[in-house]
């Protein structure tokens, strides 16, 4: 089974989370390489996945008419600096 590394960049749809896999291509004229990038919807049995997490997801049976895929590991994006920064200051 194909398992490909991708970013979850939505999560509103139940059970469902959008993945966006990103690769570097090469031109095949000016040889010069530059990133594309698609996306994919993948099961999350528990909802578990966040905005943002970097996940691994596996090739699976149609569970949908869009979803091929599933995720089996989940790694939650670490806060970055400035993220910590500003919720300082809301409150």
């Amino acid at each position: 089974m194909r398992r490909l590394k991708g970013i979850v960049i939505s999560n509103k749809m139940s059970r469902t989370a959008v993945i966006r896999i990103d690769r570097l291509e090469e031109h095949s004229k000016y040889r010069k390489y530059f990133r594309t990038s698609r996306t994919l919807k993948a099961h999350d049995e528990g909802s578990e996945a966040k905005i943002g997490d970097v996940v691994i997801i596996e090739e699976t049976r149609p569970l949908s008419k869009d979803k091929r895929w599933r995720i089996v590991e989940r790694h939650p994006r670490e806060p970055e600096l400035g993220d910590e920064e500003e919720k300082d200051e809301v409150k």
